[in-house]
């Protein structure tokens, strides 16, 4: 039933929520879970639809999972479901133009990731990657959906261009191409600001 070269590290859990089990999903939840909230977060930057997305890609993952057959690994099959989905989203409401810089600050403020442990120390140096990180973020949204997701994929989830290639349905040099496109535009969009503090 599946493939038996380079095995799925989540087949068992897989096989067990394919009987029936729900806890052998949940697993698989609290292992992507955060995973791919990061992911439909960068490409959406608004907390409440994230969670509506999130909580739908489950969903979507849990009613199909009798259909999923190994051709690829089953956090691919989840990453795909939850690009196609994000994706959707994008296009009928047009988040990318309709973001605020009040939620970048907020989302910056409160993201644990994005805080400077050393800021009591050096207030100006966190002031400064607070307004770095509001810039990547504008300068993110400036690029398409196409290559934003692979950024986001690549630079921030840490997937090969191998696996980026089949949860986006593409070649690799397509997402080589795409990659470098996208850093060459948050370089430029960037480049002023590296210069002055760097």
């Amino acid at each position: 039933m599946f493939r038996q070269s380079s095995p799925d590290p989540d087949i068992d859990f897989v096989t067990r929520a394919q009987q029936g089990d729900t806890r052998a999903f949940d697993a698989l939840i609290v292992k992507y879970g955060d995973k791919l909230f990061g992911l439909i977060y960068q490409m959406t930057s608004h907390k409440e639809n994230t969670h509506d997305l999130l909580q739908e890609t489950f969903s979507r993952a849990y009613h199909s999972i009798g259909k999923f057959r190994g051709n690829s690994s089953f956090y691919t099959w989840l990453y795909q479901i939850a690009v196609n989905l994000t994706l959707n989203f994008l296009k009928k409401t047009k988040r990318r133009s309709a973001l605020s810089l009040d939620q970048l600050e907020s989302s910056i403020q409160q993201d644990p990731a994005l805080i400077d442990q050393t800021h009591e120390a050096n207030p100006a140096r966190q002031s400064h990657l607070n307004e770095l990180q509001k810039k990547l973020n504008v300068a993110m949204l400036t690029l398409s959906e196409a290559h934003r997701i692979v950024v986001t994929l690549f630079d921030i989830q840490g997937l090969s261009h191998r696996e980026i290639a089949e949860i986006v349905k593409t070649s690799e040099g397509t997402v080589r191409s795409r990659l470098h496109y996208a850093h060459l535009q948050l370089q430029s969009a960037l480049q002023d600001n590296w210069e002055e503090r760097f």
